[in-house]
C-alpha cells in the first residue's frame, strides 16, 4: 500500500474513531445464520473456559440480550465482538443470532473491536495481538496506530514488543489456558529460546503470577545457558520430596518409554488442536494451506492406526486380566 493511501486511510479511520462521517453510517441489525458468521478476528481474543460456561448459562436462561458486533468483508459477515456468545449459541444448538453489522473493512474492523471492548478492557496480550495485526496485516506504522487507539507511541511499541517477542508455543499455551495472559507477559521478557521451557515449568508447577515473575527474574539474571539450566532444574525440584529428587534420566524400560511417549504425544496433540482452532487454515495463504492439509492428512492416518492399536491392546489386556477386568493396581 502506498504511503499516501495509508495516510488517507488513517485520516478516515480517525474520523471513524472520533465520530466522523463513517460513524454516521448506521449498522444493520438482523438475525443471521450461525454458519454464515466468520471468525477470522477470533485469533485476537482469549476465551477462558469459565467465561464460556457463564455465557452459555446466561444464553440458556435469558436468551441473547446483546447483538454480536460484525463487519461485512469480501461477501462474508465476520464477527468482531461476541465470540463467547457465538460459541455458547453453538453449544446450545441455536441456528441463528442477532447481529449488528457494520459496513467497515480492514483496519476499521479492528478499530471497531477496540471500541467494542473499551469498557471491559482487553488483556495486555489481546491488545498486543491487535496492535500486531494493525502493524503486520494493515501496514500501519506505530505513530498511526497510536493515533487510532488514542494511546502514546511508547504504549504501541511496548505492545508490539510483547506480541513479537512471544513464541507461538507460548501463545498456544495461553489459548489452551495453561498460562494466564499476565504470566505470558512475564515469560515474554525471556529470549525466545528460553520461553518454552520456562512456560512448561510454570504450567506444570501451577505457579502463581508472583512465583512466575520470580522465576523469570532469576532466568534474566543468569549469565549463561548453564546458569539458566540450573535455575530451571531448581524450579522443577522445588517442593518435591527428597526421594523424588534424583537426576532425571531417559526411559530405560519399555514401560517407561511408552509412558514418556504417551505424555509427549498428549502434550503435542493438545497444542496442535489449539492451533487448529485459533484460526481457519485459509488464513495461512493458499500455498501454506495445501502443505498443512497434506500433513494433517498424513497425521490423520497415523492417529487412526494408533486408535485401532489402542483398541486392540485394550481388548487384549481386558481378556488377560482376572475375571476379564483390567487390573489397575492398588
Amino acid at each position: 500500500m502506498a504511503g499516501s493511501d495509508v495516510t488517507r486511510q488513517v485520516d478516515c479511520l480517525r474520523g471513524f474513531r472520533e465520530g466522523g462521517a463513517m460513524a454516521h453510517v448506521a449498522p444493520t441489525v438482523t438475525a443471521i445464520e450461525i454458519g454464515e458468521l466468520g471468525e477470522r478476528l477470533s485469533a485476537l481474543r482469549l476465551r477462558s473456559p469459565d467465561a464460556l460456561r457463564e455465557m452459555e448459562q446466561s444464553l440458556s436462561r435469558h436468551g441473547q440480550l446483546v447483538a454480536v458486533v460484525c463487519n461485512r468483508q469480501a461477501g462474508t459477515v465476520e464477527v468482531v465482538d461476541g465470540f463467547k456468545r457465538l460459541i455458547g449459541a453453538r453449544a446450545l444448538g441455536w441456528s441463528a443470532l442477532r447481529a449488528e453489522i457494520h459496513e467497515v473493512t480492514g483496519p476499521a474492523a479492528k478499530l471497531l473491536l477496540w471500541q467494542s471492548n473499551a469498557r471491559q478492557t482487553l488483556t495486555d496480550l489481546e491488545e498486543a495481538w491487535l496492535v500486531r495485526a494493525l502493524y503486520r496485516e494493515d501496514r500501519l506504522n506505530q505513530p498511526q496506530i497510536a493515533q487510532l487507539v488514542g494511546r502514546h507511541k511508547s504504549w504501541v511499541c511496548r505492545r508490539l514488543v510483547l506480541a513479537e517477542g512471544l513464541t507461538s508455543e507460548v501463545e498456544s499455551d495461553v489459548r489452551l489456558g495453561l498460562l494466564s495472559a499476565t504470566v505470558a507477559r512475564e515469560v515474554g521478557r525471556l529470549p525466545r529460546g528460553n520461553q518454552e521451557k520456562a512456560a512448561q515449568v510454570i504450567a506444570r508447577k501451577g505457579m502463581t503470577t508472583r512465583q512466575a515473575t520470580r522465576l523469570v527474574d532469576q532466568l534474566v539474571a543468569a549469565g549463561d545457558e548453564a546458569a539458566r539450566a540450573a535455575v530451571i532444574t531448581a524450579a522443577e525440584r522445588a517442593s518435591t520430596p527428597a526421594a523424588e529428587r534424583a537426576p532425571r534420566r531417559a526411559p530405560v524400560t519399555p514401560g517407561e518409554a511408552m509412558i514418556a511417549d504417551a505424555a509427549a504425544l498428549s502434550f503435542r496433540a493438545a497444542r496442535l488442536q489449539a492451533r487448529l482452532l485459533e484460526r481457519p487454515l485459509v488464513s495461512l495463504g493458499p500455498e501454506v494451506e495445501q502443505v498443512v492439509i497434506g500433513r494433517l492428512g498424513e497425521l490423520r492416518a497415523v492417529v487412526e492406526a494408533l486408535c485401532r492399536t489402542l483398541t486392540q491392546v485394550g481388548a487384549m489386556s481386558a481378556a488377560s486380566a482376572p475375571n476379564g477386568e483390567v487390573s489397575h493396581g492398588g
